[in-house]
């Protein structure tokens, strides 16, 4: 969930920069350059910052080290569990064999197919979302009265929804783990497609404000409750590895989705 909010927090971050940066260098000579320099200058100085603290501060965290320590150790028995399988003989081959059922590794074929929703769940997530934003919200958002600075709000709104989205599963009455409530919840996301249609079309900017941050809520809501509660009930390497399948099919699905936005143009001289 940390890493989850820690992601959408840098989307927060990007959008307020940018919209400081246009704020700042709007009416200047050169301001667009003069800005984005400034962006970029900003953002490596940052990354440069997280840089060190992962390699230097990261590591020394109590809880870091607790989990860590806990994954290795698991890991290692699932790991003398596979050498006892293919007849290698250790110093504690009496411990394996009496341990390797209890110990026995899930295979990643076998995780996908006992948390297939889950995998359809977050390909579906972004599938959706990037076939939406950010660039529908770009170039297809109708008449406004904001100018220049309307899709930037709205990227801005969607990022900020986005990241309050990813707290609410803290509250454990408002979290959603039921594996069907979930499918349906991101089945009915795909709502969004014509009412995005119709909005840009018919209606104002008040309206597709709204959308575009009931999008961004949806998405950090979902995409928490999906990839916090498919690891659990397994042992570490496991969940590490499901964690893997899990991001695959997330990546999928931003590429999907990033492919299927230019299907906004259609009928549009495309």
């Amino acid at each position: 969930q940390s890493f989850l909010s820690g992601l959408a927090a840098s989307g927060v971050i990007t959008s307020a920069l940018r919209l400081i940066t246009k704020a700042a260098f709007e009416n200047s000579q050169n301001g667009l350059r003069n800005g984005a320099m400034l962006f970029f200058s900003v953002t490596c100085m940052f990354e440069l910052a997280c840089l060190l603290l992962y390699a230097f501060v990261f590591p020394k965290l109590p809880i870091v080290k607790y989990y860590r320590q806990k994954a290795a150790s698991e890991g290692s028995k699932t790991v003398g569990s596979d050498l006892a399988a293919a007849g290698i003989k250790t110093d504690q081959d009496r411990q394996v064999e009496e341990d390797t059922q209890k110990h026995e590794r899930l295979s990643t074929k076998e995780l996908l197919m006992q948390n297939i929703d889950y995998a359809l769940d977050i390909f579906l997530i972004y599938v959706l979302t990037l076939s939406i934003f950010p660039g529908f919200l770009s170039e297809d958002t109708g008449s406004h009265g904001l100018g220049t600075w309307y899709a930037l709000v709205l990227i801005t709104m969607y990022n900020v929804l986005d990241l309050i989205g990813r707290y609410i599963p803290l509250i454990k009455c408002l979290k959603l783990t039921n594996r069907k409530g979930l499918m349906v919840a991101i089945l009915a996301r795909f709502l969004f497609i014509p009412a995005f249609y119709f909005t840009a079309k018919y209606g104002d900017q008040g309206y597709m404000i709204f959308l575009t941050s009931f999008l961004g809520l949806t998405n950090g809501y979902l995409t928490v409750c999906v990839l916090a509660e498919a690891p659990n009930g397994y042992k570490g390497p496991e969940q590490n590895a499901l964690g893997n399948v899990l991001v695959v099919c997330l990546l999928g699905g931003i590429f999907s989705g990033v492919v299927l936005d230019w299907m906004w143009l259609i009928g549009k001289g495309w």
